[in-house]
Order: structure tokens, then C-alpha cells, then sequence
């Protein structure tokens, strides 16, 4: 029998509370989703390893906590170097040497290796961690556009690659392996939300949904004429900023912009379950669909989870505290699907704690593959949990904030190891609904069994 292919969809700054199925009274429609969830395993205690982007990309690919790599807090900026070790496992890395036809479509934001005019490294030029805004704008009119960029996608395991960097980073431009399918040569748009830069001409963030899915279908029908199984890491920019649904989508949702972006979100995950479906590769799919953090706070393009809870009545994270940044619950905890027909019942729900990174021994599971000892080292395969089997597979889990502050679960017990969980401050109105006091004890304690919206510091 054929290996099974493998789909990990990864979605940007979505909420716990965005999917119905994970949250009923939730106003925005997820009817793919839903479908999903109803015929696969929902995973109601997932958690990414941090609570933004970077480390938890860097997780999900490695097995590792992104904390134990030199990013010790924060995102990869602009024209910063690799984070991803060249010589460290992937789990791309893995799947090609069991013969899979490895491909990544949408948002990378793990770094690239930069090349400036002169030739030197761009990363020369910058200070890694730190934004330092300005210069980073003086860097990037140095920047060789015409040379390949390495240390990309295709450096770290993956065939092929297409997709964006980041999409409110600079270049507003597709890549495509290792190099730009068009060279920018004009500053973006003033009307384009994102940090200035050059950008290819006419240059549309509505753009990027619609043409992930076609090429995400696309890779989904050649599989059903190849001899060799795929892996596709689907890491979508939505619906991080630019908030930008398609027209079609847009005043679907009752949750503003923001929630039709999700609708469209759902539209995308749509067109590739149906592209299984229509080529009989279904039952022999393990997909799983997931989100990289909690929900954001306002910013330019979006009211945030509170004026959004306040104007449509929709919560991002549920009954949740917290949200992107944080490292209570709502900035990590994710809505989490897994399916898989010819393995996974259908319509279950899961409460036992994973994370995000435990994707690579799962697969290294389905494989036979021993991992060695610096390879996926915070990994634990969920192949049991996805056979039907109710059990602890891991007792703990280590998040970080946006910050670098650190919180521990163990079982039904999670420790910050901070004053308050929260990078972000919350609205005097909330705290008096919830009750959260503030205090002046050096560190959190909460029972999520007890008190799950994280009221009581024990």
C-alpha cells in the first residue's frame, strides 16, 4: 500500500474560538472546517510553542523548541539570516528520505540567507532579534534581488517552494525555490498595509488566498498520478494582517473583516479536501489543521479580539484569557484537526495535552523512524491519540511569550514564571467582566480544571 500523503495546514494569528466546532456560538461560519473536525479527531488541548509566529513555525518543522536555538525571544525580521540549523532534521528532511515528494505553499518567516550588491551577507548589515526599523530600510536598498536566496524552504527539505515571505515585510513579491518570480522594482503601495519596501507592480494581498489554494489543488492532483506519496506544508497568511478577504468573501462573516478572512480561510482548506476527494486520495490523507498562535490586539487593518468581542459579540479565543504575545492560554492554546480516514474514527474529541511540534515524531511514528537524540528532541508522536487510543502521551509542555517570558504545564497545573501572563495590556472593562485582579506576586499559578479563564493565582 502507499505510504500516506500528509497536509499540514497552518493558519496565522487564528483564534481557538474562530472555528464552530470549537466554539458554537462563535459568529463566524466554518462549514469545511466543521466537516473536518466531524470526520476526523478535534484536538480541544493543543498548544503552539510560542505565542507568535517564528518559534512556533521552527517547532512545528524541527521538534524543537525554538528557545533552545539562538532566538531566545521575538520573530525573524527582515534580512535576517536562517533560524533553522542546516544541519538539523526537519521533518521535510525526514519524509524525503522515505520517498515523499516534499512541496511548501504560502508563508515561510523562518529567515533567508540574504545577499547584498557587494555580495556580502544582508544579516552583516542587521542585528538579529531586533527590529530597528530605519535600518533595516537603508539594508534593503542594498539587497541583490537578481541573486538566489538561500537557505529557504528548499534549503531545509522541501522540492519546491512558492509562496511570501512574510506578508507585511518587504519584498511584496511571490517566491518561488530559491529566487523571485518577478524582481521589485517600485516602492509598495501607500494604500498596501504592511512596513515600506520594494514591490513588484500592481502588487495585491487579495491575491495570495486564491492562488495558495490553486497551487495547494495542484499539487493535491498530481499525487494521484505519482508513485510517491506527498507532504504538503501549508503555512497560510491568514488571517494575520493585511486583513485583505477576497472580494467574494467579504461581509460573509458576522465578525467584520477579520472574520471573513477567516470564512475565506475556510474556503481554502475547503479546496483541498475536495481536491482529495475528487482524486481518491482521501482516506490515505492524514490532514491536519491547525494556527501558529492565539489571536492579535488591534492594530492598523483590525479592531483586535476585544472591540471585535465588543461590537459582534464574538470572542477569537473562546472563554480563554489571553491572546497573541500572551503566554496565558488564548496566546497559545489552537484549534487543532486531525484527519485521516483510514486511521482516525470519525467525529471524536480529544482533551489530552499536545503541541504543535509533536507533528515530526508523529510522522517519524507512521514511518517506523528512530529518531536520534538531538533530532525532534521536544517531540512525542500523537499516532496512539490518533488510532482512537484516550491516554496521556506527554505529561508537559514548555510556552514562551512574545516577550521571553516562560509558563509550564504539567497536567492540569500551568506556571508563569512571571508577574502576569499577559504582554499585552487589557481593557479596564474586561478585567472588571472577568474579575482578574492584578497582584503584586512574582509568578502565576493556575488549575486550568478549576479555573480555566486564569482568574485565581494560587
Amino acid at each position: 500500500m502507499k505510504a500516506p500523503n500528509i497536509i499540514f495546514i497552518l493558519a496565522d494569528d487564528l483564534g481557538y474560538g474562530d472555528l464552530q466546532c470549537f466554539q458554537p456560538e462563535g459568529k463566524i461560519p466554518t462549514p469545511h472546517l466543521d466537516a473536518l473536525a466531524q470526520g476526523g479527531l478535534r484536538c480541544t488541548n493543543a498548544h503552539a510553542a510560542s505565542s507568535i509566529c517564528t518559534p512556533s513555525r521552527y517547532n512545528v518543522l524541527t521538534g524543537r523548541y525554538a528557545w533552545k536555538s539562538r532566538l531566545k525571544h521575538g520573530i525573524v525580521w527582515e534580512w535576517d539570516e536562517p533560524l533553522i540549523e542546516s544541519d538539523r532534521t526537519t521533518v521535510a528532511k525526514m519524509l524525503q528520505k522515505k520517498g515523499y515528494r516534499t512541496t511548501c505553499i504560502g508563508k515561510w518567516h523562518l529567515g533567508w540567507e540574504w545577499s547584498l550588491q557587494d555580495g556580502r551577507p544582508a544579516a552583516e548589515e542587521v542585528n538579529f532579534g531586533k527590529h530597528e526599523h530605519d535600518r533595516r530600510q537603508e539594508v534593503e536598498k542594498k539587497i541583490d534581488y537578481k541573486a538566489p536566496i538561500q537557505g529557504g524552504p528548499t534549503a531545509r527539505g522541501f522540492d519546491h517552494y512558492f509562496g511570501v515571505d512574510v506578508p507585511n515585510f518587504p519584498p511584496y513579491a511571490w517566491f518561488e525555490d530559491d529566487h523571485l518570480t518577478e524582481l521589485p522594482t517600485e516602492p509598495k503601495a501607500d494604500h498596501l498595509y504592511g512596513h515600506p519596501g520594494s514591490s513588484v507592480a500592481n502588487w495585491s494581498h487579495e491575491a495570495m488566498l486564491p492562488e495558495f489554494a490553486r497551487r495547494a489543488v495542484a499539487t493535491v492532483e498530481a499525487g494521484e498520478s505519482d508513485n510517491a506519496p506527498f507532504f504538503l506544508y501549508m503555512p497560510l497568511t491568514s488571517p494575520h494582517s493585511p486583513v485583505t478577504p477576497s472580494p467574494k468573501f467579504q461581509g460573509r462573516s458576522g465578525a467584520g473583516n477579520y472574520g471573513d478572512f477567516v470564512c475565506e480561510t475556510d474556503w481554502v482548506v475547503g479546496q483541498v479536501i475536495d481536491a482529495l476527494k475528487r482524486t481518491g486520495q482521501l482516506d490515505n490523507t492524514l490532514v491536519i489543521f491547525t494556527s501558529d498562535n492565539g489571536p492579535k490586539r488591534r492594530v492598523p487593518d483590525d479592531s483586535g479580539i476585544h472591540d471585535r468581542s465588543s461590537e459582534y459579540g464574538h470572542c477569537s479565543t473562546a472563554h480563554w484569557r489571553g491572546m497573541k504575545r500572551d503566554v496565558w492560554e488564548g496566546g497559545h492554546r489552537v484549534p487543532y484537526i486531525a484527519h485521516w480516514p483510514s486511521v482516525i474514527p470519525p467525529g471524536e474529541s480529544c482533551d489530552q495535552l499536545i503541541t504543535l511540534g509533536d507533528f515530526m515524531a508523529t510522522c517519524a511514528d507512521i514511518h517506523g523512524v528512530e529518531l536520534a537524540e538531538d533530532e525532534a528532541e521536544d517531540s512525542i508522536s500523537l499516532l496512539p491519540l490518533f488510532q482512537g487510543e484516550d491516554r496521556p502521551v506527554r505529561g508537559t509542555a514548555v510556552h514562551l511569550s512574545g516577550a521571553g517570558n516562560f509558563a509550564i504545564r504539567k497536567e492540569n497545573w500551568i506556571f508563569i514564571d512571571a508577574n502576569c501572563g499577559g504582554d499585552n495590556p487589557e481593557p479596564d472593562w474586561l478585567m472588571a467582566e472577568k474579575g482578574y485582579l492584578p497582584h503584586d506576586e512574582p509568578g502565576e499559578l493556575f488549575d486550568l480544571n478549576q479555573d480555566p479563564s486564569e482568574r485565581i493565582n494560587l
